[in-house]
């Protein structure tokens, strides 16, 4: 069989301006297609890659015929998975047409449409192995653990509760060779950046556990998990990263350290085996402060930049969105990791209901800390969470899905949607000054500079224009 792995191209401008600074691999993609087995063809299509994304994946349908579709997507992306599903019904309509991801994940039933074959919910090396299989034999594909059939034989039961995980230990390394390594990057900022280092180096995605211990009261991640944290074998993540074509590493685990003695021994594993990369990962403030010669041990090895979830400027807030964290932790943490070299990407949150004060408020709390990347989400609850079902009713827009993609509001302004999306906008923007790049003195390659503020300028733009996301009617 040929077999085609899609990754869509985003609608939102938002997510465009975000992909501009970071433009990470297809590492799902790459999941997938280490369980095809050799007597299959496989090919990954990332339709971020390229300008006219209809256009390239008809060329693709039309020359690569494949036997067998797979879309993955995020909730802001259904609508664009749904729509080339439709597609490939119509101008391949024996191909079989497999959808999964995280939208796929936690609203199944969004996707029981008779242009799709099989929804696959959860991890998915182990179902999509079973479809292929099923398919090979010509079989039905009811039946397979964590998928889901549209149709008659949906089953509405099954897509409520949550899909079993399996041990890390038998998830495959996932295929790098179906695509070029130079297409995905991050912007790489560093404590004391090197002059002239590159600003947008090639970055290869690795992912050494899922889960988080913590119960945040917006995130999905407990349930999916069950409130667990599960690393991957130290032995095979060392092989992966030591094997990987580039030289820095994003690491996309929900939290990286929050299981000292793995991130321990996974630090002295690599230090062993002689890999010397340069690494960002995800932590907390908790984290840190709990763990300081950790963190010490993983920058003598190459830990360059961390980012960490300050969310609010208040204990309040902090603890109605269930952190476990205060604002003089947050503060401790970023001290510390700054303190021995590492730089700190500082993310925030707004809400709906915030007012002019409580972004005066915000921009004031952040002009006082010391020189930090910042980024800005609107605090939007994950389908699957009872923050969800709380707001679900108040949804101002008929297509949410669309609008999913934790920077629009989905439920209405306390301010006119048009001021809070210019405020929000300068938000970002004067951010952007705390920046160590603009606060400490750089020698930067030109053209990484040129980049680095036409990237901030679209993204600001985005943020300013968001309002037309939505009906005029809600503008103001």
């Amino acid at each position: 069989m040929r077999v085609l792995l899609v990754k869509p191209r985003p609608r939102l401008a938002t997510v465009k301006g975000l992909q501009r600074f970071y433009r990470l691999e297809p590492l799902e993609l790459g999941y997938l297609a280490a369980v095809v087995p050799p007597r299959h063809e496989v090919r990954v299509l990332d339709l971020r890659l390229v300008r006219s994304a209809r256009r390239a994946f008809l060329t693709d349908l039309a020359r690569y015929t494949p036997d067998l579709v797979a879309f993955t997507g995020y909730s802001h992306e259904s609508s664009e998975v749904k729509e080339l599903a439709a597609l490939v019904r119509l101008h391949r309509p024996a191909a079989r047409i497999v959808v999964g991801g995280h939208h796929a994940t936690v609203m199944p039933d969004d996707y029981d449409l008779p242009c799709i074959d099989a929804i696959v919910r959860g991890e998915g090396c182990g179902p999509f192995a079973a479809i292929l299989a099923r398919i090979e034999r010509g079989e039905e594909l009811t039946g397979i653990d964590q998928v889901l059939v549209p149709g008659a034989g949906f089953d509405p039961e099954a897509a409520q509760g949550w899909p079993a995980f399996p041990d890390p230990a038998t998830l495959p390394i996932p295929r790098r060779d179906l695509w070029d390594h130079r297409d995905y990057f991050g912007v790489w900022v560093t404590e004391q950046m090197p002059d002239w280092a590159r600003l947008f180096p090639p970055v290869s995605m690795v992912r050494t556990s899922f889960g988080c211990k913590m119960k945040c009261s917006f995130c999905v991640v407990p349930h999916l998990y069950g409130g667990h944290h599960r690393p991957r074998p130290v032995e095979s993540v060392v092989a992966e990263i030591a094997a990987l074509p580039t030289q820095h590493v994003y690491f996309s685990d929900d939290e990286n350290f929050i299981d000292e003695a793995f991130a321990l021994e996974l630090a002295d594993g690599l230090a062993r085996a002689g890999v010397h990369k340069r690494y960002f990962a995800w932590t907390r403030s908790t984290t840190v402060l709990r763990s300081p010669e950790l963190f010490r041990r993983w920058r003598e090895i190459g830990l360059d930049g961390a980012f960490l979830g300050f969310e609010f400027p208040s204990d309040e807030e902090l603890r109605e969105a269930g952190k476990g964290a205060t604002v003089a932790a947050n503060e401790q943490a970023l001290d510390r990791l700054r303190g021995i070299g590492v730089a700190v990407h500082a993310a925030f949150m707004v809400r709906p209901e915030h007012t002019e004060a409580h972004f005066a408020r915000l921009h004031a709390y952040i002009e006082g800390l010391p020189p930090v990347q910042c980024s800005f989400t609107v605090c939007t609850p994950s389908p699957g969470t009872a923050d969800y079902v709380q707001i679900r009713a108040s949804i101002c827009t008929d297509r949410p899905f669309d609008l999913h993609d934790c920077m629009h509001p989905l439920t209405p302004t306390a301010l006119p949607l048009r001021e809070f999306c210019r405020l929000f906008a300068r938000q970002v923007g004067d951010a952007g000054r705390k920046n160590p790049l603009r606060c400490e003195p750089h020698r930067v390659r030109p053209w990484d500079t040129v980049r680095a503020i036409g990237a901030e300028a679209l993204y600001s733009r985005a943020f300013r224009r968001m309002y037309r996301d939505y009906p005029p009617e809600l503008w103001r």
